[in-house]
């Protein structure tokens, strides 16, 4: 049989503590836009699709350096060659194996912009050229540090006043800090309070609209507090 022995002085002192959650925001407007540019062609051989996309994504990549967008903000960001298959009705009962008609071969290109005006002209620019998948996009922050930072700064202020008026109600006072935590996330694109039509240098093409809005980087601390009794 196990004894169990007397609780030991560390386990019996136990510091009363008070644990809060605050999260602080900072909103701020992008500086710049990652758009996702895939070019797709089909041909009768692998050979020949390959040829005809490398044509077409080689003429995108020159027009990307044409709007002024540096080498380090363009990257290949996803490439396939697969087969088109067609599937004959059955015979007999039987249906055929699949047979290769063709093959698609497409290459994505990542472009970050950082001139938000010329946004809509590359999308245009983009599209005339033969891209014909993709053109998602992301309005994010080159460095976000400072908006962290100020997010950071009003979770903490946040936990304090919220432990304060929890202690205060209780009639506790409110010690030394014994841990924090934090979890960010950011950007989120907030409700879009301005937006502008980028202009096209595309002659009577119309215009692609683009909102840039605001992103939001939010923090959210962990504090845990001495209670002073």
């Amino acid at each position: 049989m196990t004894g169990v022995g007397p609780a030991t002085a560390d386990e019996n002192d136990v510091t009363p503590q008070i644990s809060v959650s605050a999260t602080g925001s900072a909103e701020v407007a992008p500086d710049m836009a990652v758009i996702n540019l895939t070019v797709v062609r089909e041909a009768e051989t692998a050979r020949e699709a390959l040829d005809a996309n490398t044509a077409a994504m080689s003429e995108v990549l020159a027009a990307m350096q044409a709007e002024g967008i540096a080498e380090r903000d363009l990257q290949t960001s996803n490439f396939n060659i697969q087969p088109r298959y067609v599937y004959p009705e059955p015979v007999d009962g039987e249906r055929p194996a699949p047979r290769i008609v063709g093959y698609e071969v497409s290459n994505s290109l990542t472009v970050r912009i950082r001139d938000l005006e010329r946004v809509g002209a590359i999308l245009d620019t983009s599209v005339t050229l033969g891209v014909n998948r993709g053109g998602g996009i992301r309005f994010t922050n080159d460095d976000p540090a400072e908006a962290i930072a100020q997010a950071r700064s009003e979770a903490m202020r946040n936990a304090i006043a919220k432990a304060e008026t929890l202690t205060e109600a209780a009639g506790i006072g409110l010690g030394r800090i014994l841990s924090i935590s934090e979890n960010s996330n950011g950007p989120r694109p907030m409700a879009i309070e301005r937006a502008a039509v980028m202009q096209s240098d595309m002659g009577n093409a119309a215009p692609v609209p683009v909102a840039a809005g605001e992103n939001s980087y939010q923090v959210t601390v962990n504090v845990t507090f001495e209670l002073d009794q």
